[in-house]
């Protein structure tokens, strides 16, 4: 029997990378997809993207949802207490690991070990240091389709929210800015790839700005 494992699933191209790479390792069974949504918007936190995208997503790739509600603003403590009630309820249903999607970020992935250190789940990184640059260009040549839906003007030209995720993004991103954008430089939802049974249909929305940032909301065709 393979163990068990929920992914985190941010909606974005690592999680959905992450998921098809630990897929043809065949090393877990993956039974479900642990997402944190802000409950006031009814959208997934940090991202922006719709509940109904998110559950076309998941449809797609044959994952149940479990959905960790968080309210905006939220206190750590709040965040904290919601995930730790989740990673309860993975145990209970036997579930002995998580995947992420993190890069590189040592302090990320330190923080992930040390909030389920002793709850009998254990963190997995299949993306785990390998170059951005080449992981980038892996999930194009791999069939990921995926739009930027959230990006730090400060970081990256607001032009490019809305876009696709392709090589013409990649050319266009300024230096310095991590072709991932592990540091936060902009945010992505998936709508096709290896991952899914079929792509989803989207159209894209209205692009705004708040709290910082820019989103180019997605609606389902």
């Amino acid at each position: 029997m393979k163990p068990k494992a929920w992914i985190a699933w941010s909606s974005g191209k690592d999680s959905a990378w992450a998921l098809h790479r630990v897929r043809l390792s065949c090393d877990y069974e993956v039974v479900g997809a642990l997402t944190t949504i802000t409950e006031n918007f009814a959208r997934v936190s940090m991202h922006g993207v719709r509940r109904e995208i998110l559950d076309a997503q998941l449809k797609a790739a044959k994952l149940p949802l479990i959905p960790v509600l968080i309210p905006f603003p939220c206190p750590n403590e709040i965040y904290e207490a919601r995930m730790g009630e989740a990673v309860k309820a993975a145990r209970e249903q036997g579930v002995t690991k998580i995947i992420f999607g993190d890069l590189f970020l040592e302090d990320i992935r330190a923080y992930r070990e040390e909030k389920l250190r002793g709850t009998g789940i254990e963190p997995v990184f299949p993306l785990w240091k390998i170059p951005t640059d080449k992981l980038a260009r892996e999930m194009i040549a791999g069939g990921i389709k995926a739009r930027v839906v959230c990006l730090d003007p400060k970081k990256v030209p607001r032009v490019l929210a809305g876009k696709v995720f392709d090589e013409s993004l990649l050319a266009a991103l300024p230096a310095g800015v991590d072709p991932c954008a592990e540091n936060g430089e902009f945010h992505t939802c998936v709508i096709g790839g290896p991952m899914f049974e079929r792509d989803l249909n989207v159209k894209p929305g209205e692009v705004t700005e708040r709290d910082g940032f820019v989103f180019a909301d997605l609606t389902l065709a």
